[in-house]
């Protein structure tokens, strides 16, 4: 299985933290200079330093605020300057806020659209010609398994998420004459800052204890735990490897079974 990303170049954006950060541990372990994308430039120069440099790597970092789509247009144009042209494309960006779908305004919808599809759309604008030139993309969107199930609490990040994967489907079949992929990995349960923060306000909304709330959501994983990032992270190396380039526009949950459709 060729699993070889020595030469090939990668962009992980939300990759300061959580699943984002252990995607590119992994892409990096694959052998590809890595981008971390991410709005802290201290929390980027850690995370740079951390990934392998074993196959001679070399990465970089670009620091941008997708709340500001004019500052990720123009700090993505002014790092793309080299004319260095990219292979993958991980779209990562942190959920919105929970809460009964009733309850949202719609300054939230709008804002979420804008920092979850029109942010991928910039970036996978900006990048796709260079995979046109290399007829090699990996375009994997991290996004969550409400795709296929909306999660109760989650109004907002259901109806966006779902945009997402409709939008990421659209591309896929645009873009594979081209040699490219777009897949869509779809995370259950993670042991992320996420998590921890949903299930707080839900404590504080409901009463119950986080203990208590994180057992009910366990109790309801075939597995019987919740996942670490690196094992959502395995996924998306794998889809951004040579090994997966008959695979594209599909959703693939990572959840331990949890999604109850197929």
């Amino acid at each position: 299985m060729d699993l070889d990303l020595k030469n090939k170049n990668a962009m992980v954006c939300g990759s300061t933290q959580g699943i984002g950060k252990a995607a590119a541990i992994e892409i990096a372990l694959l052998g590809a200079n890595v981008t971390l994308v991410a709005r802290n430039t201290d929390k980027l120069k850690q995370a740079a330093a951390e990934l392998d440099t074993s196959k001679g790597q070399k990465h970089d970092f670009l620091c941008a605020d997708f709340s500001n789509q004019d500052e990720l247009r123009k700090n993505l144009a002014a790092h793309l300057s080299s004319e260095k042209n990219y292979h993958i494309l991980v779209n990562n960006t942190g959920g919105p806020a929970g809460g009964p779908i009733v309850n949202a305004k719609t300054d939230e919808f709008t804002s979420a659209f804008a920092n979850h599809l029109l942010c991928n759309h910039i970036l996978v604008t900006a990048l796709v010609a260079g995979m046109k030139k290399e007829n090699y993309g990996r375009i994997i969107n991290i996004i969550s398994t409400s795709v296929k199930q909306p999660l109760k609490g989650l109004g907002v990040s259901n109806t966006i998420r779902a945009a997402v994967a409709n939008w990421s489907k659209t591309l896929s079949l645009e873009l594979a004459q081209h040699g490219i992929t777009v897949n869509n990995v779809l995370p259950g349960m993670t042991n992320t800052v996420r998590i921890q923060s949903l299930l707080e306000v839900k404590s504080k909304a409901g009463g119950k204890t986080v203990e208590e709330l994180r057992n009910e959501m366990i109790s309801e994983i075939p597995m019987a735990r919740i996942a670490e990032a690196n094992e959502v992270a395995a996924a998306v190396a794998f889809l951004a490897s040579p090994a997966a380039s008959y695979i594209s526009g599909i959703n693939i949950p990572v959840d331990g079974g949890r999604t109850a459709c197929l």
